[in-house]
C-alpha cells in the first residue's frame, strides 16, 4: 500500500517537526493533538514554541496545502504517534498519553496502515499500544490477510533541540517492527525524508535502544557530577582535570553541572531500571547522583551568599540545556525557585534571554525578576546554563561569578 496520507499524533516538540518535514516533501499530512490553541496556530502557519527553521517549514507546508491540524484522528495510509512518555508515582512509566492515542485513532483504520510509536517508550511499549488498538478493532490484525493487518513498528527520535530539523534529516534512524513487513514498511515511510542510516531490528529493540543510548549520557554525567565533588574536597579544578583527561584517545569524559534536564535523559533510565529493577543497580546510582545535584548547587549558592552577603544575585540560565526555551524537567527552574525562597532578602536577576515570562512557579516570588542580560547591579551571578547569547563580557558586571556548568553536554540531550 502505498503511503500518500500520514497523520501524527501528538504536535509537540517531535511530532510537529516531524509532520512539517514529511509535509514539505509533498506528503499529505494531518496533524492531531487534543490542545486546540496548537491546532490553531498550525492551521494559521505558526508554531507554538521555538525551534530554528521549524516555523518556516510549517508556514511553507500550510501555504502549499500539505499541512492541516485537527482535534481528531481522521483515516490516514500511516500514522505516527508522537505522544508524552513520563513517569507517575514511584517512577513507574506512564503509558496512558499513548494508550488514549490509540483508542483514538482506532476506529480510523480500514486495515492495511502502518502505525508507528515515536515516544520513547519502555520495552514492549509497542505490542501494547498494538494490543490497545487491536482489542478495539477486533476485525483487525497483524499477521491477517492483507485487507485487514495493521503493521505496527517504533522508531524512536534521535535528534537534539535546537537542531531538530537538521538533525530529522541527517541522523540515523532505528526502526523496529513487530512484524519483518511493519519494519519494511516502517523504513520507507522515513526513508521520504531521512538521509542517515535506517536500521531494522525488532520493536522491543529499538525500544531498548533509544533507553540505553540516553541512559549512556546520564551515567557518564553523573560520572563527572561525582568528579567534580571529589575535586572539591580535594582542591582540585575539575575543569582542568577533565581537559587533561580528555587528551587520552579513549577517554572523553562529560562535563559536570546543576543536573540533569530534557525529557529524555532525566526519565528514560527510569523505564530501564523498572523493566529489571534487581539488576539496574549502576543506572539507578546514576540517576540517585544527577539528582541529588541540584540540592548541591542550592547549598553552594546560599553558602556564597551568606559569605558575599550581595544586595542583588544573578542566576544564568533557567531552561534546561544551552539555547533554547524549553523548561522541561529543569534543574536550574528548582536550583532558582528554592535559592530565591530560601533567601528571601536578596534580589534575584534570572537571567533567560530565550523566555518572554517567568514560569508560575517562579513569578510568584516577590524577589524574582526575569533578564535578558545581566543587570549592572548584580553583586553576585552563577552561570547555570551556558547560553551563548549571554556573552562572557557581560559577567564583569557582577562582582563575583561562579560556574556550575560549561557545557551543554552538562544537560544536554543525545545526538
Amino acid at each position: 500500500m502505498s503511503i500518500n496520507t500520514v497523520a501524527v499524533v501528538g504536535l509537540g516538540y517531535i511530532g510537529l517537526p516531524t509532520a512539517a518535514i514529511l509535509a514539505s516533501k509533498d506528503i499529505k499530512v494531518i496533524g492531531i493533538d487534543v490542545n486546540t490553541h496548537t491546532v490553531d496556530a498550525v492551521n494559521r502557519g505558526d508554531v507554538p514554541f521555538i525551534e530554528p527553521d521549524l516555523a518556516a517549514y510549517v508556514a511553507g507546508a500550510v501555504t502549499h496545502g500539505t499541512l492541516r491540524a485537527t482535534s481528531k484522528p481522521e483515516p490516514a495510509d500511516a500514522f505516527i504517534v508522537a505522544v508524552p512518555t513520563p513517569f507517575k508515582a514511584g517512577m513507574k512509566p506512564d503509558l496512558s498519553y499513548i494508550e488514549e492515542a490509540a483508542k483514538a485513532l482506532a476506529p480510523c483504520l480500514r486495515g492495511g496502515e502502518l502505525v508507528v510509536l515515536e515516544s520513547t517508550s519502555p520495552p514492549t511499549a509497542t505490542a501494547q499500544m498494538a494490543k490497545w488498538i487491536l482489542d478495539a478493532r477486533p476485525d483487525l490484525s497483524i499477521d491477517g490477510d492483507d485487507g485487514t493487518i495493521v503493521h505496527f513498528a517504533h522508531c524512536p527520535e534521535r535528534v537534539l533541540p535546537g537542531r531538530i530539523m537538521i538533525e530529522l534529516v541527517m541522523n540515523s534512524r532505528v526502526i523496529g517492527g513487530l512484524t519483518r513487513e511493519a519494519g519494511e514498511r516502517a523504513r520507507e515511510l522515513y526513508r521520504v525524508f531521512c538521509q542517515g542510516d535506517i536500521l531494522l531490528t525488532d520493536a522491543t529493540t529499538a525500544e531498548m535502544t533509544k533507553l540505553a543510548e540516553n541512559t549512556f549520557r546520564d551515567i557518564n554525567i553523573a560520572f563527572a557530577n561525582e568528579l567534580a565533588s571529589i575535586c572539591d574536597r580535594t582542591g582540585v579544578d575539575v575543569w582542568e582535570l577533565i581537559a587533561l583527561a580528555n587528551n587520552h584517545p579513549r577517554v572523553q569524559i562529560l562535563r559536570p553541572g546543576p543536573g540533569v534536564g530534557g525529557h529524555c535523559i532525566a526519565v528514560d533510565p527510569w523505564f530501564l531500571i523498572d523493566a529489571n529493577p534487581e539488576s539496574a543497580n549502576l543506572i539507578r546510582a546514576a540517576r540517585q547522583t544527577n539528582d541529588a545535584k541540584p540540592r548541591i548547587v542550592v547549598n553552594s549558592i546560599i553558602e556564597s551568599v551568606r559569605k558575599y552577603a550581595p544586595q542583588s544575585v544573578a542566576l544564568i540560565g533557567l531552561t534546561f540545556k544551552s539555547d533554547v526555551e524549553d523548561t522541561r524537567e529543569s534543574p536550574s527552574m528548582r536550583i532558582a525557585e528554592e535559592v530565591a525562597t530560601q533567601c528571601d532578602h536578596v534580589q534575584f536577576y534570572l537571567v533567560e534571554p530565550h523566555l518572554d515570562e517567568l514560569p508560575p512557579s517562579l513569578a510568584r516570588l516577590p524577589n524574582t525578576t526575569l533578564c535578558a542580560s545581566i543587570p549592572m547591579t548584580t553583586d553576585l551571578a552563577f552561570e547555570l546554563v551556558n547560553h551563548q547569547s549571554v556573552p562572557d563580557e557581560t559577567y564583569k558586571r557582577a562582582g563575583n561569578v561562579v560556574s556550575f556548568v560549561r557545557n551543554v553536554d552538562s544537560i544536554g540531550e543525545p545526538s
